[in-house]
């Protein structure tokens, strides 16, 4: 039967015989593609994360992604230095932290991102000293309140957008990378957005969605400059979790909790320089990558504008 399709396979044009082989070979790499999707996310053991260094500091970790990865790095038995503007907050999550899980030490560094950004830094250098901070989560951020278009953008918004996604980040890992490098190791990972890398675009969040793409192409670059360095550089890509800043409140299957979201995140530390951890969330990423662009641009459009007017209308009734 074998000889009987190879002799009629080498029978046939040569039109025919290089498709077939063009053919195989797609689903060859299929093949791989998805033994590779499934090694990594379900197969792969974690990095342990203390080899990096005893020390992880995390911006943004009094609500949200942030708080969620701070106890998960207690969990794993890192001391934690926590970067926010809110001292109250701060000590909060610090406490809770603290009451779980003892052993760790925790700093506390009060920050306004939107604020004098340089003087924030410096207290960051003055707290992590000699520290061996060996792990870095960039997850401070804002987004709109609601979706707008561009010429709706108040200017204070649109410096806040600038300033605390993409400045902020840049500075705090300007601030920690030289003892990375010193001591030749460490993990710095930033948290993109789906609105920059997986759809096409993000219409009515146009400036977030831009600060995100600069956070992606500055991990993509550290990751290349400093990867023989022991350093390893990560955007994380997730796309919708419950958080106040998506305005969800209710986890589900591709939109997990934030401990959910932390505990696929940790995972991933140390690999590829750019990924969707949630798993669920890689599905969606694959599904959007088939649909013709201009089909979810008009798709995403109506979306947003359903956002647009319902955040304008809350701000109607909060002004009566």
């Amino acid at each position: 039967m074998e000889l009987c399709f190879f002799d009629n396979l080498k029978s046939q044009p040569v039109w025919f015989l290089v498709l077939f082989s063009l053919g195989s070979l797609q689903l060859l790499k299929l093949f791989f593609t998805l033994l590779n999707w499934v090694y990594v996310n379900f197969l792969r053991p974690a990095k342990n994360l203390k080899k990096y260094g005893s020390w992880a500091l995390i911006t943004g970790p009094t609500d949200g992604i942030g708080k969620a990865f701070a106890f998960q790095l207690a969990k794993k038995g890192l001391n934690l230095v926590l970067v926010g503007r809110n001292p109250d907050k701060l000590k909060d999550v610090s406490d809770s932290i603290m009451s779980k899980h003892g052993n760790v030490q925790i700093k506390s560094v009060v920050v306004d991102f939107s604020g004098e950004i340089d003087e924030g830094v410096e207290r960051i250098k003055e707290t992590i000293g000699e520290l061996d901070v060996g792990v870095l989560i960039n997850n401070v951020g804002v987004s709109y309140p609601y979706a707008r278009f561009f010429h709706e953008v108040d200017e204070g918004l649109l410096r806040n957008l600038i300033k605390v996604n993409v400045e902020g980040t840049t500075k705090v890992t300007r601030a920690v990378l030289p003892g990375m490098l010193k001591r030749k190791k460490g993990a710095v990972v930033n948290i993109g957005s789906g609105a920059a890398i997986v759809i096409p675009s993000d219409p009515l969040y146009a400036v977030y969605a831009a600060t995100k793409a600069y956070i992606d192409q500055f991990s993509r670059c550290l990751y290349v400059e400093y990867k023989n360095s022991g350093i390893d550089v990560q955007c994380q890509v997730p796309l919708y979790v419950a958080t106040k800043m998506a305005s969800i409140k209710r986890s589900s299957f591709f939109v997990p909790s934030t401990d959910g979201y932390a505990r696929a995140g940790l995972r991933w530390i140390g690999y590829e320089p750019r990924c969707t951890p949630y798993w669920p969330h890689s599905l969606l990423w694959g599904l959007v990558s088939l649909l013709p662009e201009s089909a979810f641009d008009a798709w995403r459009f109506k979306f947003c504008l359903g956002i647009r007017k319902r955040g304008q209308q809350k701000d109607s009734r909060k002004k009566e």
